[in-house]
């Protein structure tokens, strides 16, 4: 799925982000969708989002839910 498509991302996936500080690197950071920041149905870099772990970055990959994995 698309990261940049905001319909396609809701609290409880996993998803990998790059946070601010590793974007030019592009290393990813591995998590769970705590909220979505982004407004707009739509962003080029990536639908902004927060982690449950506090953390804030654009969504370049998207997994399953939890209630998937079990």
């Amino acid at each position: 799925m698309d990261g940049r498509n905001r319909n396609n991302i809701r609290p409880g996936i996993n998803v990998a982000i790059v946070l601010k500080k590793d974007q030019r690197t592009g290393r990813l950071t591995q998590g769970i969708v705590q909220n979505i920041l982004t407004n707009s149905s739509f962003h080029p870099h990536g639908i902004k989002v927060r982690l449950t772990s506090g953390e804030v970055g654009r969504v370049q990959e998207i997994g399953t839910t939890e209630e998937e994995n079990k």
